[in-house]
């Protein structure tokens, strides 16, 4: 799939206006249907989001669809893959939705994608994927802002051990569970 250099330059232009530009509803949607992305009809585009430079017309978002600040579209790591986001989704804050070439991604129907979210594999329709939350993995001594240097805030760190007494529920109701004795 080769471009032109004319078409390369105005698909970035177009893209940086797209990106900064208002009208998440209007003029967003239209800058980047100019650059080749394929977009149905009420589909939201948050500030800074970035829709797919190189090959614009590997992506299509299909009606209804909401896609939020600073997301990332790409259909090219490894040569030209192809996006489809389909109807209704809702693609969440800073979102990373990549393929490879050859491939395609799909993003289901009413599928919902969470706050941070990196996507490299087809999401099915109508189903809500998140990160895991963040786990403390240890205690600060030294706050990294008052350290010296990086190595003297790493050495201030403690880590935090799991205790014996964080079990899986299914285990404490086993061991909460009476059993007879056979008196």
């Amino acid at each position: 799939m080769t471009t032109n250099l004319f078409r390369r330059v105005s698909n970035r232009a177009l893209h940086l206006l797209a990106r900064y530009s208002p009208g998440s509803t209007s003029w967003r949607p239209f800058l980047h249907r100019l650059r080749g992305v394929k977009i149905g009809k009420d589909v939201f585009i948050g500030d800074d989001v970035y829709l797919e430079n190189e090959h614009p017309d590997a992506v299509e978002i299909q009606s209804g669809v909401h896609i939020s600040v600073r997301a990332i579209i790409l259909a090219h790591t490894r040569g030209c893959g192809r996006i489809i986001i389909e109807k209704d989704a809702f693609i969440g804050i800073n979102t990373v939705i990549a393929t490879s070439g050859n491939k395609t991604l799909r993003i289901g129907e009413g599928a919902v994608i969470g706050a941070g979210v990196v996507v490299t594999r087809d999401v099915p329709a109508r189903v809500f994927l998140a990160n895991e939350m963040p786990k403390p993995i240890a205690t600060v001594g030294v706050p990294l802002t008052k350290a010296e240097t990086v190595e003297d805030f790493v050495r201030g760190l403690s880590p935090i051990r799991p205790s014996n007494s964080t079990r899986s529920d299914a285990s404490a109701r086993e061991s909460a569970t009476v059993k007879p004795t056979g008196d």
